[in-house]
C-alpha cells in the first residue's frame, strides 16, 4: 500500500469530517463504504468494533487502524508498555517434504540450509531482475518443515509465484508440498510487557526463547505456533492461533495485561515500523528494487552470495561487488513532515531522489523519513533538502533504526 497508515488514518478521519461541510468525502472514503461488504473480516473483527475499533480497509481487509487511544498515545504505549495487534490478515504457509529448503532456497535470498531447526530469518522473495517480489519471515520448523508469512498485500501474487515454481520443480521430481493457514489468525504481541505478560498463559519457559526462534506450544490452552520477532523494533511475539480460539486468547492477554498492554491498530504499528527502519512492501520495497538498494543486504547469507542458486542473483551480487546506484535512507528533517513521494535534493537543489516513508514520530518528537538516493548522497551526516507542499526543508542523513532496538537476544 503506498500510502503509509499513519497519513491513512489521518486522512480517512479528516475526510469523514468534511463530508457534511463539503458534501463529498475522499476516494479513500468512498472506497471504504463501497467496498465494505466485499473486505473480508478477520476472527477478531467483531471484537474490535465492540472494543472501539475504527475500521478502514487495508489490503482487502477490514482492519482496525486504531481504538480509543490516538496514534500517537498508542505509539508511545507499545514502547513504554505493550501492544497486541490483529495482524491475521497476513498470510501464513508451511512447505513440507524433503526437498521444502532447497525449493525455497530457488526464490529467496536466504541461507535457508544454514538455519537451525527453531529459528527463522527476514528473507526477500525476488523475481528475475533481482526486485523484491515480498519480504517475508521464514523459519526452519525442521528440515522438511518451512513456516512462512508474507504480507497481505502481496497474497496473491506471492501464492502464485510459489504455486508456478513448485508446479515445475514437482515435474522434475522434487518433494514439496504446502498448506495455507487460513484456519489460524495471527496475533503480535509487541513491548515490554509482552514476555512477562505471555508467560502467565504457558508452561513454556519465555526466557529461552530468543529473537527469531519458533516454538509450537500451548498458549492460554491452545496449540500456538510462537515466533520471538515484530514488526515495531520492541521485544515481542508473533502467535499463531487456530481462529475459533483467537478471540478467547485476545482477552487472556489483555486480561493479564491490566490495563497497560492495550489493543493497537494498523496506524500505531506503521509509525513503530519507521520509528525501527523498518521497510513497508509497496512504500519502501517494490520490484524493481532490490535487497542491497533497499539497505538489508545482510538478509543475503554468506554461502548464497557465493553460490548464488536464487531469481536475480547475477544482478543482486553484482550490486554487492560494485555497489547500487540509489541506496535507502533514514533523514531527520526540519518544517512539516515530508511524506511519501517528496522529493530529495542534495544542498545545492539538485534531485537526487524521492522519500517513501515518513511523519513525525510520536516517541522522538521530530521528523523522521526514509527514501531512495543516489550513491554517495548516503552517508550519515549528509545535509539533504526534502521538498514538502513545494517548498524545500533542510534535511540530514542519519543511521537507522531511528529508535534503538530492543530485541531479546542471548548476553
Amino acid at each position: 500500500m503506498r500510502m503509509g497508515l499513519w497519513q491513512l488514518g489521518r486522512l480517512v478521519r479528516r475526510s469523514a469530517s468534511q463530508v457534511e461541510n463539503k458534501g463529498r468525502c475522499s476516494s479513500i472514503v468512498r472506497r471504504s463504504y463501497s467496498d465494505e461488504a466485499s473486505l473480508k473480516k478477520t476472527a477478531l473483527y467483531d471484537f474490535h468494533v465492540q472494543n472501539g475499533g475504527k475500521m478502514v480497509p487495508f489490503a482487502g481487509w477490514s482492519m482496525p487502524i486504531q481504538y480509543k487511544d490516538s496514534i500517537m498515545d498508542s505509539t508511545v504505549n507499545c514502547r513504554t508498555n505493550g501492544s497486541l495487534f490483529d495482524v491475521s490478515h497476513m498470510c501464513g504457509l508451511s512447505l513440507k517434504g524433503k526437498d521444502c529448503v532447497p525449493f525455497l532456497e530457488k526464490l529467496v535470498v536466504a541461507d535457508v540450509a544454514g538455519l537451525s531447526p527453531g529459528t527463522g530469518t527476514l528473507t526477500v522473495f525476488t523475481n528475475e531482475k533481482g526486485g523484491a517480489i515480498d519480504d517475508s519471515i521464514v523459519t526452519k520448523v525442521k528440515d522438511d518443515h518451512i513456516y512462512i508469512v508474507v504480507n497481505a498485500g502481496c497474497r496473491d501474487k506471492d501464492l502464485a509465484h510459489i504455486e508456478s515454481h513448485m508446479k515445475a520443480f514437482k515435474a522434475r521430481g522434487g518433494d514439496v508440498d504446502w498448506q495455507i493457514h487460513d484456519e489460524r489468525s495471527l496475533l503480535a504481541l509487541q513491548g515490554p510487557l509482552a514476555s512477562p505478560t505471555l508467560q502467565k498463559l504457558t508452561k513454556e519457559d519465555l526466557s529461552k526463547l530468543y529473537f527469531s526462534s519458533f516454538r509450537m506450544i500451548d498458549i492460554n490452552g491452545s496449540p500456538c505456533y510462537i515466533t520471538r520477532t515484530g514488526y515495531t523494533g520492541e521485544d515481542g511475539f508473533e502467535i499463531s492461533v487456530p481462529s475459533e480460539h483467537a478471540v478467547d486468547l485476545t482477552k487472556a492477554i489483555l486480561d493479564r495485561g491490566e490495563g497497560k498492554l492495550r489493543l493497537t491498530g494498523l496506524g500505531a504499528r506503521d509509525s513503530l515500523r519507521l520509528e525501527a527502519g523498518l521497510c513497508l512492501y509497496g512504500n519502501d520495497m517494490e520490484q524493481d528494487i532490490t535487497p542491497v538498494e533497499a539497505g538489508i543486504a545482510w538478509t543475503i547469507g554468506k554461502r548464497r552470495r557465493a553460490e548464488g542458486g536464487f531469481l536475480g542473483a547475477e544482478v543482486i551480487l553484482k550490486q554487492l561487488e560494485e555497489g547500487p546506484a540509489r541506496r535507502r535512507v533514514g533523514m531527520i528533517s526540519a518544517g512539516p513532515p515530508p511524506r511519501s513521494h517528496s522529493e530529495i535534493m542534495d544542498a545545492s537543489g539538485n534531485p537526487i531522489g524521492e522519500v517513501t516513508s515518513g511523519g513525525f514520530s510520536p516517541c522522538l518528537k521530530k521528523n523522521i523519513a526514509m527514501g531512495y538516493v543516489k550513491s554517495g548522497n548516503h552517508k550519515t551526516g549528509t545535509e539533504l533538502k526534502v521538498s514538502v507542499r513545494g517548498k524545500p526543508y533542510d534535511a540530514t542523513v542519519t543511521k537507522m533504526p531511528f529508535v534503538p532496538a530492543k530485541y531479546y537476544k542471548p548476553t
